[in-house]
């Protein structure tokens, strides 16, 4: 189906709300502003490169005239940092909390907080940010919205090695913290009105952190085999739109990495591993 087609039958405006989404610069993200835009909503930028994001919303403007555009620099690998853009959007009017903010195959390092980078990235830093605008969230109607991702289901958590930090494989340390998210955001759906969302397969800076000869290999196919973010993000911009239970979540209808984006349910985690999750996301909570 046209984009254009499906956003016209399963959106509708926006005008009047706002929506934050962290990692907006990036290739999903970007292509989600220019979707939320085009439905009249007003946006705040949280990204670590403030220079980033006044060129996105510069080019924002310039296609959606008087569009109200604020920025909260954050990098989600600094708790301070998180902290205080939490802060900052409590005294907000947010509609709508996007986690979009990730990272896959970069250099692996312990962080001040004692856990991996990249689980600290894609985990923590984002089920902080949940945790403490929900109610405010929930106040006003809305709802929060986490990118996950396929590669949940790579491995069952390991409570020795909570945030992998033995592990080397990119793709199992990846999967573990977003396995983390998921179900640990499911836990809050009595909380208010929470959605994971994901885009398949698709070409943006996630998947540009390949090592370099594998990325050298699969750049031209995976832009002729796979989604471009514009049409993958649609999955996230119909989780603004569809309610979602815990244990469902919204993906491309092909294999989980093709096509307009359906609800279906999520059974990858036992309902022992899930409390584990649900138990280990909130004793790190209560320590960060």
């Amino acid at each position: 189906m046209n984009i254009k087609k499906w956003i016209k039958q399963n959106t509708e405006s926006l005008s009047g709300k706002t929506v934050a989404i962290s990692g907006s610069t990036g290739g999903l993200g970007r292509e989600l502003c220019m979707h939320l835009g085009s439905l009249g909503a007003s946006l705040v930028l949280l990204d670590r490169n403030l220079k980033k994001s006044i060129a996105l919303a510069d080019e924002l403007r310039s296609m959606f005239s008087g569009m109200k555009i604020t920025h909260i620099t954050v990098d989600m690998t600094d708790i301070p940092s998180v902290k205080s853009a939490a802060d900052a959007l409590a005294n907000m009017p947010i509609d709508y909390l996007i986690l979009n903010a990730g990272a896959y195959s970069i250099p692996r390092c312990t962080l001040d907080n004692g856990y991996d980078n990249v689980f600290t990235i894609n985990f923590i830093s984002p089920y902080y940010l949940a945790r403490k605008l929900l109610p405010s969230i929930k106040e006003r109607g809305g709802k929060v919205i986490a990118v996950g991702s396929i590669a949940h289901n790579y491995s069952k958590i390991d409570e020795g090695d909570v945030d992998f930090a033995t592990r080397k494989k990119a793709s199992l340390v990846y999967g573990n913290a977003k396995r983390y998210l998921t179900y640990s955001l499911f836990a809050l759906a009595d909380e208010g009105k929470i959605a994971v969302a994901h885009p398949g397969i698709t070409f943006t800076g996630i998947t540009a952190h390949y090592p370099k000869l594998i990325f050298a290999i699969i750049k031209h196919p995976m832009k002729i085999i796979f989604m471009h973010p514009r049409r993958a993000c649609l999955s996230v911009l119909r989780a603004i739109f569809e309610d979602c239970k815990a244990g469902e979540w919204i993906g491309p209808t092909l294999f989980d990495v093709w096509g307009m984006p359906r609800k279906k349910p999520l059974r990858t985690a036992k309902p022992e591993e899930v409390r584990k999750i649900v138990e280990i996301a909130e004793k790190i909570y209560n320590e960060t």
